[in-house]
């Protein structure tokens, strides 16, 4: 059983469900990512999702671009990441780690060589937002080799057709988009989350996790009466931003954002 199918099975036995925070790794100084993601699990997180810094980061709003600059700025890679969670490791055995991000890395380290590394670190789930499941056969076959679950993003236009061949490909939990746009997108429609994850849950068994738009502890306590996980992302990477000039006060911000977000989400 991996970490992520253990986690969120630990998770439903107890009546929970995920707060998963998204960082850009190496933002704003590489220094200060493991801490921050020691700091995350100390407020709550129940997995972490790490950015892999990249220059064209296409499914990302202004807010997040920006910190895969900022980390670009200091020469932070995907072997740097990879580097950052075996560090992790040392310490935390137990939480989950999602590598998100795009392609072009990968295939510039060769699939088997990444999922190695990878599996090596002590990653648990990927989700390359540019592999789509119709052209990721190879990548999932060394994924599979080294017990790594791929992670794939739902939209609220996926079809029913595509969602479901999106579904029976991923494994570990699936990563619902609440809107149409990019990360830090400002309007959340719950009823319609609602509604879509109950068209969704008729296709597969997987836990399904959402993010986009979700910033404070109301919209992550409405998100969590629908959902098995929630994902933030945005208002995280905003405050590194902020506080890009003392990242040494980065570990305690980000975690006083996620305190009231676990709070919300249990009281959900």
């Amino acid at each position: 059983m991996s970490r992520l199918t253990a986690c969120f099975a630990e998770l439903k036995a107890s009546g929970k469900k995920a707060l998963i925070p998204y960082i850009v790794a190496g933002d704003p100084t590489p220094d200060i990512t493991v801490a921050c993601m020691h700091a995350m699990v100390a407020a709550g997180a129940n997995v972490l999702e790490l950015g892999v810094p990249f220059s064209d980061p296409m499914a990302d709003g202004p807010t997040i671009t920006l910190g895969h600059e900022r980390a670009l700025a200091r020469h932070v890679s995907l072997r740097t990441v990879l580097a950052m969670v075996s560090e992790f490791r040392r310490q935390d055995a137990i939480t989950p780690i999602v590598l998100m991000g795009y392609l072009n890395p990968v295939e510039m380290m060769g699939y088997g060589a990444f999922a190695d590394a990878c599996a090596t670190a002590g990653i648990d789930g990927v989700l390359t937002v540019d592999m789509p499941p119709e052209e990721a056969d190879d990548l999932m076959a060394e994924y599979a080799r080294v017990g790594i679950d791929p992670i794939y993003l739902l939209a609220p236009t996926t079809t029913m057709a595509r969602a479901a061949r999106i579904t029976a490909a991923a494994s570990g939990y699936v990563y619902y988009v609440s809107l149409n746009g990019v990360t830090g997108s400002a309007a959340l429609n719950v009823e319609a989350v609602s509604a879509r994850i109950a068209q969704l849950r008729s296709l597969t068994q997987l836990p399904i996790g959402v993010g986009f738009g979700i910033k404070d502890a109301e919209s992550a306590a409405a998100v969590a009466r629908v959902a098995d996980g929630v994902v933030v992302g945005s208002v995280l990477v905003q405050c590194m931003g902020d506080l890009a000039h003392a990242p040494e006060e980065i570990p305690a911000a980000v975690a006083a954002i996620l305190a009231p977000l676990r709070a919300a989400i249990d009281q959900a």
